[in-house]
Parts: structure tokens; C-alpha cells; sequence
């Protein structure tokens, strides 16, 4: 890709819209003169019932903090909700990531018990088995992946809103892969079972049992690893145990059908007649698909600050709501990020993904911004996609949550919105160009640098402009912890709230 001698960064920056305006707030000793001040833009602002906080450049004004006490006064005046009965059970227990695990594996349970009990044959687990790990790989796999979230998120604003609420939980559709997976697991420990208890000794037949029993000790490494515990604490271990321990199960697997096969009177017509080996070669296709369009692209990299990078793609396009996967090795460490477009303050490229320091990869990639990046598969549509249902949603993120929000910009039929985008020094931090695409979203959001004012209870503020806003929906992206936090205590107060999952 050319580069221009001038990044487009290193311009003026774009304008934010005329309307747009954002109030400075500082914690400090305030003057009298500035508490009239801030009582003064308070009442000015009280349409939009919260002003915006952020430390702008050149400019600092100052007002005192809320106590803990006042914060608790601000949460009961707002707090007018009834509480939903059994909302507890309802979005912990029973949240729809879990209850389509439950279906998923109690489904096949029952199934598997009946044919076990009427005595079952081999093959016949090994159909099932098979049937299971298409289900839980194919959800997996970004053609498909897309294909779900356009039928879903194609549910018009039309549409009663409890049918919208269920359809913008497509993204919980890592319970049906989990479930499917582990449940394929115990399909094949029934077959490993009954195939070593009808074991009869020959070349074959002893090969044979000793690839299943192969096969089943990384069916189970792949389930103990995508333990969220364990996920969680050695991301790295997981991923490589999961791609590769994949890659040998589909090879273990062929050679395996082909062994059982030879111990038949046609091999051909042994094979042609399993349904697992017409599974297999659909699984083995889409395994392959994604790592036919892996390469290695320019990278064009944004210094926003020793905390955050942007980096810029011009190797394909994307559209709103989807994310793209990078990797600094092609075999190794990949990580997903968001993408937003670059046409209002960046034309020379397509796209952008805002990394934030989160960890090894994201540390190294601010510290040393890489030129180039290895990409496969296609653009994969995530969890923003289907606000598009909605008419008017409120949007809260901290730090680069930023990142996915702006994806929304470039969208025709996004939903009028406000965005609520708490962070440490975020002028500091991601720079004016980004303040400037947030108020593409909200032409008054509100941004709240906690290195000001300190970590704020954001319920009290997503309750107040939601019900000033008249809002459908509030969209949550902020690390795990607040994440979950926030999205139940809005859900069980019968507000539709909706944030990313371990396993989106």
C-alpha cells in the first residue's frame, strides 16, 4: 500500500459537528465563582439531565465532585424501576448463553441415554458424535456466523419488542457451540466405551482403539481448557490447545473412519454410507476455508498515546458492526478487535481498530506499532450489529469500548443515540480526532475522565438518560466485570441492556 509523505493524523483535525459541545469539569479546590459557574451549565444542561466531563485542550474549568452520599440521593431519584420477579434466576442462572447450553446438552443427554439403554452401536455414536462437532464448529465459522447475525439483526423496528429484545441475543450463540461441543464429547465417550468392550484382538482392529482413545484425550483437552477459569488466566495455552488439538482430531479422525472402514467388506461403500464421512469432509472445508485467505497486510499505525494505538487497514473493506482477527504470527496469538471506518478524518485508508494496553499483545503493539499484520477469513459481524432493530439506544463504554462504539458512524440506519464514555484522561489518551468521531455518535456525550472525578457509579447516569431519552435499549462495552455488573442490574429493572459475553 502507498503512503502518503503526510500521515492524515498529522492534519488538522476534522471538526466536530456544530452542535456539538462538551463541558470541562476538574476535581480540584473550586472557587466560588466556579461552583456558580457549574450551577449555571447544570441548569443549562438539564434537557440532556447529565453534563459531559472531559478535560479539553487549552481550556480547564473546575467543580467539585458528588459524595458517595449525593450519588445514593441521584440513584433513588432515578431509580423508580420495578424490580422483575425471579430476575436474579432469570440473568445469572438462567441467562440465555446458559439456557441455550442446557438445551443444546440436555437434548442430546436424553438422546444418548435412550440409545444407550436400547443398546447402541458403535457407528451409530459415532453419527451422532459427528453431528454434534458440525453444529459446534460450523457456529464457529464467520461465513456462518454472518449469515445469522444479517437474519437476525433483519428483524425490522416494526416488530413488537419482545421479539426484538430475544433476536438481540443472537450474539449468546456461543452457548449452542459449547453445548454441542461437550455434548459430542460424551456421544464419543459412548462410542469409545462400547467399541472397547466389543474390542477382538487383530492389526486393525487394535490401531484402531488406539486412535479413538487418542482422538478422546483431546476431545477432553479442548473442553478443559475453554473452561472460562482457565481461558481466562492462560488466553495464550487455550488458543493454541484449541486450534491445534482441532487440526489433529479432524487428521485422527480420517485416518480413523478409514481403519474401521478396512475392517469391512467395501471400504468405499463403508464410507459412502456413514453419514460421519460426509460430516467430516464438510468439517475439514470449513477448517481450511478461513486459512485460505490468510495474508499478510500493511498496517498503518496511529501513536495516540503510551496507553492506545489506532491502527489503519486499507486491504479490504468492512461494515458497520463488524471485526476483523490479527495476529503478529500466522500460527499464533490472534486477537479480534472492532473495526470503525476511516472516511471522516482518514480517506487514505478504509478502516480503523482502536488497541488499547490490555495485555502482552496489545502492550507490544502500542510500544512497537507493527507494519504489517497477518489477517484471515473475512470481516465477521459481532455484537453491535444488531442495535440496528432499535430506534433509540443509549451507548456505555469505558476506555477503548470506545473502539466498537464508533462503529456505529457509518451506518445509514444507526439508531438515534447517547453515549455515556467513561476514561482516564480521554483527550490525553485517544486524542481529539477520537472526541471528534464520538460526537459523530452524540453530539453531546457524556465523557467522564476519571482521573478527574474519579471511578463514577454509571448506573445512576444510564438510568437518567434513558428515561430522558426515551431510549429502546442500552448498549454496554466496558471490561467483563462492569460489563455483567451494569447489564443485570439494568435487565432486572426490566430495561433491555445488552453487552459482549466471555463467548460472544
Amino acid at each position: 500500500m502507498e503512503q502518503t509523505t503526510t500521515a492524515p493524523w498529522q492534519e488538522e483535525a476534522i471538526p466536530a459537528p456544530a452542535s456539538a459541545h462538551t463541558q470541562t469539569h476538574t476535581r480540584s479546590e473550586s472557587s466560588a465563582s466556579s461552583e456558580t459557574a457549574c450551577s449555571t451549565n447544570e441548569k443549562r444542561h438539564s434537557s440532556t439531565s447529565t453534563s459531559s466531563i472531559v478535560k479539553e485542550k487549552g481550556h480547564r474549568h473546575t467543580c467539585s465532585t458528588a459524595s458517595s452520599t449525593d450519588l445514593e440521593a441521584q440513584l433513588s431519584e432515578v431509580d423508580d424501576f420495578s424490580q422483575k420477579r425471579f430476575g436474579f434466576i432469570r440473568y445469572t442462572a438462567l441467562n440465555v448463553y446458559r439456557r441455550l447450553f442446557s438445551l443444546a446438552f440436555i437434548g442430546n443427554a436424553i438422546g444418548f441415554i435412550v440409545l444407550m439403554a436400547r443398546g447402541a452401536a458403535p457407528l451409530d455414536l459415532v453419527n451422532a458424535s459427528a453431528i454434534n462437532l458440525a453444529v459446534c464448529g460450523l457456529c464457529r465459522h464467520p461465513l456462518v456466523v454472518n449469515m445469522l447475525f444479517l437474519t437476525f439483526g433483519a428483524v425490522p423496528r416494526s416488530a413488537p419488542m419482545r421479539l426484538r429484545r430475544l433476536a438481540c441475543k443472537i450474539f449468546h450463540l456461543g452457548g449452542v457451540h459449547s453445548g454441542t461441543g461437550v455434548a459430542s464429547c460424551v456421544w464419543y465417550i459412548g462410542f469409545a466405551g462400547v467399541y472397547t468392550y466389543n474390542f477382538t484382538p487383530s492389526p486393525l482392529a487394535t490401531a484402531a482403539l488406539v486412535l479413538i482413545w487418542i482422538v478422546l484425550a483431546f476431545l477432553l483437552a479442548i473442553i478443559i481448557v475453554a473452561h472460562p477459569a482457565f481461558r481466562a488466566k492462560c488466553h495464550d495455552y487455550f488458543e493454541l490447545t484449541h486450534r491445534f488439538s482441532n487440526w489433529l482430531i479432524l487428521a485422527l479422525f480420517w485416518a480413523l473412519l478409514f481403519l474401521l472402514g478396512s475392517q469391512q467388506p467395501s471400504l468405499a461403500g463403508f464410507l459412502l454410507h456413514l453419514p460421519a464421512f460426509w460430516i467430516l469432509i464438510l468439517l475439514t472445508l470449513a477448517t481450511i476455508h478461513p486459512w485460505l485467505l490468510l495474508r499478510r497486510v500493511p498496517v498503518v499505525a496511529e501513536p495516540l498515546s503510551p496507553h492506545a494505538v489506532r491502527l489503519h487497514f486499507a486491504h479490504t473493506s468492512v461494515r458497520f458492526g463488524q471485526g476483523i482477527s490479527v495476529a503478529r504470527h500466522p500460527l499464533a496469538d490472534w486477537h479480534s478487535f472492532a473495526s470503525f471506518t476511516d472516511q471522516f478524518d482518514a480517506p487514505a485508508t478504509r478502516f480503523s481498530c482502536l488497541v488499547s494496553r490490555a495485555g502482552d499483545w496489545t502492550r507490544a503493539a502500542i510500544a512497537s506499532p507493527p507494519a504489517h499484520l497477518w489477517t484471515r477469513g473475512v470481516p465477521t459481524y459481532g455484537f453491535g450489529y444488531v442495535f440496528r432493530m432499535f430506534e433509540r439506544i443509549v451507548v456505555v463504554t469505558t476506555g477503548s469500548g470506545i473502539g466498537p462504539c464508533l462503529s456505529f458512524i457509518e451506518d445509514a440506519r444507526r439508531p438515534a443515540m447517547r453515549v455515556v464514555w467513561q476514561a482516564r484522561s480521554p483527550l490525553e489518551t485517544y486524542g481529539q480526532r477520537t472526541l471528534d468521531l464520538v460526537r459523530r455518535m452524540d453530539a453531546e456525550p457524556v465523557i467522564i475522565d476519571s482521573k478527574v472525578s474519579g471511578r463514577v457509579d454509571m448506573l445512576p447516569v444510564v438510568l437518567r438518560l434513558y428515561k430522558d431519552f426515551g431510549a429502546d435499549a442500552v448498549c454496554v462495552i466496558s471490561n467483563a466485570k462492569m460489563t455483567k455488573s451494569l447489564v443485570y442490574s439494568l435487565e432486572t429493572r426490566g430495561i433491555a441492556a445488552y453487552g459482549p459475553i466471555f463467548d460472544s
